[in-house]
């Protein structure tokens, strides 16, 4: 079948969402109105897939590497990209389809491209298709990061030292859930803290920008904020998880805890909570990822960090990367 491929253009929008909500890699993340949101920084590249009679039936989201220009990545300024695929695509088209993206962006002069596929606890249905394509066209793969992720319908135990903790949380005065972006803006300072004192960095969004993505997605992005009494009897925010909730998976975008909450637990009663609150209020989602515990392309592990991801009962999902040369061999020579 001979696939048109459409760049992406503002008046498409509409177009571009629609086919978001039929592909089989699950993400908020994909529509315009998050991706746009710093397209400033990023020249779009995306790309549009129709069969013979006009139906979008792929998308490409892409940019120009922001540190590379003879790299085209999908999608830098994602966790993840990818080609995104409709019902519609098996296993034959998706590597026609690849490699005709593929085949575009070396007629544009790009030398490499890099593609970071959506992990499969996203996808509504098996869409590893692209994989195989990658493989098929020779890709190599130069990234590999660890996430941990609970599966909600019968996760794993806390380990005893979770437990500890948990129980030593329910102790502190006044201690509850809130679920309320209101908090938001004392969740970033409590975060903006954290970093620097860690890392000597900042989140990756600033606060006007996860407020304006919050009020465009308030379903998807969310607020569990753990309030508790300060010895003078005020109420603050102890610790908070800003949530990205995707249709199969609620993703812990931001964590902080003040060191107040990390020496009483609190950090691991909130994890706790939204054990529960996921389940019972997000009916189609099957799992809760904690992002990853790697650096330098996953050749560095954070073994503190997942060592308590895995303590509330994650085990690993990868975060892959691969790069294909451009422009491909022809058919023949694969």
């Amino acid at each position: 079948m001979n696939y048109e491929l459409q760049p992406y253009r503002p008046e498409l929008a509409q177009l571009w969402d629609e086919a978001v909500e039929r592909v089989r890699q699950c993400s908020f993340l994909f529509l315009r109105g998050y991706m746009d949101y710093h397209s400033d920084r990023f020249t779009d590249c995306s790309l549009l897939v129709k069969d013979g009679k006009g139906k979008v039936v792929a998308l490409l989201p892409a940019c120009v590497h922001p540190a590379n220009p003879q790299q085209v990545v999908s999608h830098a300024g994602l966790t993840y990209g990818g080609l995104l695929l409709t019902p519609a695509c098996r296993t034959a088209d998706t590597l026609e389809i690849l490699r005709a993206c593929c085949d575009h962006y070396a007629a544009l002069g790009f030398e490499e491209w890099v593609c970071k596929p959506v992990p499969h606890i996203y996808h509504s249905y098996p869409a590893e298709e692209e994989l195989y394509a990658l493989f098929r066209l020779g890709a190599r793969l130069t990234q590999r990061s660890v996430s941990s992720a609970i599966r909600l319908a019968d996760a794993y135990a806390f380990s005893t030292l979770r437990q500890r903790k948990v129980k030593k949380a329910q102790r502190f005065p006044g201690l509850r859930l809130e679920e309320d972006l209101a908090y938001l803006t004392d969740f970033w300072y409590v975060l903006q803290e954290v970093l620097q004192a860690r890392h000597g960095c900042d989140p990756v969004h600033s606060l006007p920008e996860i407020q304006m993505l919050a009020h465009r997605f308030p379903g998807q992005i969310r607020l569990f904020a753990a309030i508790g009494s300060s010895p003078e009897g005020d109420e603050k925010l102890l610790a908070g998880c800003l949530v990205y909730v995707c249709r199969r998976v609620a993703h812990v975008q931001y964590i902080a805890a003040s060191d107040v909450a990390c020496q009483n637990g609190v950090l691991d009663w909130l994890f706790a909570q939204l054990l529960e609150w996921v389940p019972a209020h997000c009916a189609t989602v099957e799992y809760l990822d904690f992002g990853i515990s790697t650096e330098r392309g996953g050749t560095w592990l954070n073994e503190g960090l997942i060592f308590q991801k895995e303590g509330f009962g994650a085990r690993a999902v990868c975060y892959d990367q691969y790069v294909l040369r451009l422009p491909l061999p022809q058919p023949h020579q694969i």
